[in-house]
């Protein structure tokens, strides 16, 4: 029963994404599918259950029901921290690989997600990503999110460490401007080095989106107008501390982009009303006039008042919109379906040594 790892260059890269996309392609081709994070980051209670909430929502997606303690077998808590710390580290590996060996029978294939760096994350504790693939004998794909820059030294690493278990990289949230140097460049050099590039999944702002009642909650603020509209969807944001005529000019090149500006400045508050931007973020803690108010409930775009200052809002706004994670029904059909389009599911088929699934002759 071969396993996969999904692990990544970075926190936030699109491993859960990766995760259901494939799960969902595979089990449509007839293939018993099991999964499991071994490592959860995010422990909470769901029902009666306690475990890690990605792992949850995966296995949901999925339409899996399994024993949550199983498909996150080590949560890291505040005591098993505290532990780590002061008397060393339990035997997490053996619960890992206990859990992996209940998860897999009857299963076609094993899908397993790693937390954050897969060289790195968890190494404190001896269930780095690389450990936990190596002893649970799976082999491993990469995924490699554009930020401001693409980690392919990193993925070079890897392959020297995990030699034939790498199976390949992904690169993911590629924008337009980077494509031909992934396509040209990095991905002929990867294979020079073995390393088959499996897809490059371009920039998707949909993907990226979020809306605005969790915008809210997420930065702090309330919002005071329009509320009926909170499920509107933001996809990128602008900040308003320019004069209005320069402001106009970027304003009509961002579309969906939720405009930050100062409790102040009217002026621009007003122009960005009146462009339709899917909400109004005014920070300083400053409430706007009757004038804005009475335009913002004509127009039907909401306000969103937060106490900080402009600058740390969009510092805030940019750690959101980078890692805002896959609820929405319809980013997850969207984005599964975008990936699918573009992966090599059949070189993974063949690099897992995957044969006809479960049931058919």
């Amino acid at each position: 029963m071969p396993g996969l790892y999904i692990g990544s260059t970075s926190g936030f890269a699109g491993k859960n994404l990766l995760a259901m996309a494939l799960g969902l392609k595979l089990q449509k081709e007839g293939y018993k599918v099991g999964f499991m994070k071994p490592i959860g980051t995010l422990p909470s209670e769901h029902g009666s259950s306690f475990g890690d909430d990605d792992a949850f929502f995966v296995q949901e997606v999925l339409g899996l029901n399994e024993d949550l303690e199983l498909v996150s077998p080590v949560l890291v808590t505040h005591d098993l921290q505290m532990e780590v710390f002061s008397k060393g580290c339990p035997d997490l590996m053996g619960k890992i690989r206990e859990a992996y060996q209940s998860l897999s029978k009857d299963k076609d294939v094993m899908l397993i997600c790693g937390s954050g760096s897969y060289l790195h994350a968890g190494k404190y504790c001896n269930v780095a990503g690389q450990d936990v693939s190596q002893a649970l004998g799976a082999r491993v794909i990469l995924v490699d999110r554009f930020f401001k820059e693409f980690y392919y030294d990193y993925i070079i690493s890897a392959k020297e460490l995990l030699e034939e278990d790498l199976l390949g990289a992904v690169f993911n949230c590629v924008p337009e401007s980077r494509m031909s140097m992934v396509n040209d460049m990095i991905a002929p050099l990867l294979k020079r080095r073995s390393i088959d590039v499996l897809g490059v999944i371009p920039e998707d702002p949909l993907l990226n989106a979020i809306r605005v009642r969790d915008l809210a909650k997420r930065l702090g603020g309330k919002i005071i107008s329009v509320p009926s509209k909170s499920d509107v969807v933001v996809e990128n944001f602008l900040i308003g501390t320019m004069q209005v005529e320069n402001f106009m000019t970027h304003f009509k090149k961002k579309k969906n982009s939720a405009v930050i500006v100062g409790g102040d400045r009217s002026d621009l508050q007003l122009v960005a009303l009146e462009g339709k931007c899917p909400c109004l973020i005014l920070t300083g803690n400053l409430y706007p006039n009757d004038i804005i108010l009475t335009r913002s409930e004509v127009l039907e775009v909401p306000i969103i008042v937060v106490r900080e200052d402009t600058y740390t809002v969009a510092k805030k706004m940019e750690t959101i919109l980078e890692s805002i994670k896959l609820r929405d029904p319809i980013k997850i059909n969207h984005g599964s379906q975008l990936v699918n389009s573009i992966i090599d599911i059949e070189a993974i088929k063949t690099g897992l040594g995957l044969g006809t699934p479960s049931g058919r002759s």
